[in-house]
This record gives structure tokens, sequence and C-alpha cells, in this order.
């Protein structure tokens, strides 16, 4: 029973086939013989990023809001400077009204100086006499005041919103515009300052003012006297501030124009170095080839 296989074994073996199906295995090359012969195969997509990351960089960078570049330190600066010239504004309003006389405010309504005020006849009249001269003294203070404080907040609000992008944006010629312009609101709130606070002195001091003192005693009225006033000293306590403020926000803007240069300057360095590191790789070859020649 078990000699036919081996007849039928060596049948095969005369015939010449003397294959064997795991024999078929051998006629491949080998692992080491295809290395050999053949380049090795790196994929792409380790040499180089997927090409759906690089279109989502630009999607990932974070862009500052309008909000937040006013809100940087400069604008808050210029915003609380804006704020302090409207309330040397309203002082000074509010000065020239305090100061103009009883028999002024007659006008403003609900006051009556005739039978609030006792004072008949001539004295009256005196009275309302020396409160005008003494407004039309003061007149120079109110109109030079008023343009001079709502210019000043104006230019503010002006560099407040032109700030609403990041400095290495903006124009050159708007950070020193504000530079200058900061620079020289500090210096000159400092002299209006002491000019005003000189000139209602030198008001006080006259003649017509001390009638009016004098007259205004008689009845009681001992507030209204040459000194100067609380709405005059916060005139000068805000312009102080605004002058303060005109201050820090030029160091700021110093140290702002400082960095955006370092950053132009940085930027600039890379992209030569970014230049360069495009330029060696294709002379490299090129180098290789004339060397072997």
């Amino acid at each position: 029973m078990s000699q036919p296989p081996r007849s039928n074994r060596g049948h095969r073996e005369r015939n010449g086939d003397h294959r064997h199906p795991r024999d078929s295995h051998g006629d491949r090359p080998s692992s080491s013989d295809r290395s050999s012969s053949r380049p090795p195969y790196y994929p792409r997509e380790a040499d180089s990023p997927p090409k759906h990351h690089g279109r989502d960089v630009p999607r990932v960078e974070h862009h500052d809001s309008q909000c937040t570049n006013i809100c940087s330190r400069r604008g808050i600066v210029l915003i609380c400077a804006i704020l302090t010239n409207a309330l040397v504004l309203i002082c000074v309003v509010a000065a020239q009204m305090v100061t103009t006389g009883l028999s002024a405010m007659g006008g403003l309504g609900g006051f009556d100086i005739n039978s609030n005020f006792n004072l008949q006849g001539t004295e009256l009249q005196k009275v309302r006499d020396l409160d005008a001269q003494y407004s039309q003294m003061r007149a120079p203070g109110v109109y030079g005041g008023i343009p001079f404080s709502l210019t000043f907040g104006v230019l503010s609000l002006l560099f407040v919103v032109a700030g609403n992008k990041p400095p290495h944006v903006m124009s050159k010629k708007l950070l020193y515009g504000a530079l200058v312009f900061q620079a020289v609101g500090a210096v000159v709130y400092v002299v209006a300052v002491g000019l005003y606070l000189h000139f209602i002195i030198r008001v006080n001091s006259t003649d017509v003012c001390q009638q009016r003192e004098r007259l205004y005693g008689r009845n009681g009225y001992t507030w209204m006297n040459c000194d100067v006033s609380g709405a005059d000293a916060a005139v000068a306590l805000f312009g102080l501030i605004t002058a303060i403020l005109y201050t820090v926000g030029t160091v700021l803007t110093v140290q702002t124009i400082r960095g955006v240069k370092r950053y132009l300057q940085e930027r600039k360095r890379r992209e030569v170095e970014r230049q360069q590191a495009r330029a060696n790789p294709q002379r490299a070859p090129l180098r290789a080839e004339t060397t072997s020649v």
C-alpha cells in the first residue's frame, strides 16, 4: 500500500519535476539583494508636512482686535487725557459762572436780586456794574481756556482712533506725530496752568475785585472774595494731571517706537536668513558638479 506513492514520487523525479512549493520563494531575490540593487524608498510625508497643515497655519495666527490696540497703555493714557481735558473745560466754565456775582445769576432763573439781596438804589447798581466789569476782566481766561482744552481733547481723541492698529503696522509719521503732540502738550499745559493762575491772581488783585468783596461782605456773602476760587484751583489741578498724562504718554510712545525698530530689524534679519537658507541648497549641487569635472 505504501509503495505506489513512492513510485509516483520517483516518476516525477525522472520527468525532472524537482520543484517544490517552498522552492518558489528561492527564485525571488532576497531582501538583502533587493536592498542592494534598489535605492531605499522614503515617503515624502516624512520629508515635508502635508499640504493641509500649511493651509491651517494662517488660521491659527492670532489677530488683535481694534479694541485691544486702542486699549493699550498708550491708548489708555490718551483716553484719560481726553477725560481730564473735558474736566478742565467744565471747570473753566464753572469758575466763570460762580465768580460772576449774584446779580448776574438773576438771569439763570429762580433768583431775584431785588427780593433776596438787601441792596437798593445806588449800591445795587454799583454791584451790578462791578460784576459786569469783573466778568469782562475774567473773559480772556474763558475764551482762551475753552478752545485750548477743546483742541487738545479733540486731537487726543484723533490719535486714539488712529491707534486701532498694531504699532508695527502704523505709519512712522503717525507714531512720531503722537510723540511730538504729547511732548508739546505736556510742556504747553504746564505753561498754560501757570499763565491761568497768574491771570486770575492779577484780576483778583484789582480795585474792582476789592470793591466787590467789600460790598458783598457787608451783606454776609463773605465767600465772594478775591482769593483763588475752588473752580480755578480745579482748573489748575486737572491741567497738571493732563500734563502728567501727556508726559507718561510721551515715554510710552518712545518705548513703542524703539520696540517697533527692534521688531523691524529682527524681521529683516530673519528674511535675510531665509533667503540665504533657500540659496544654499541650490549652490551645493553646482559646486559638486564642477569639482567632479
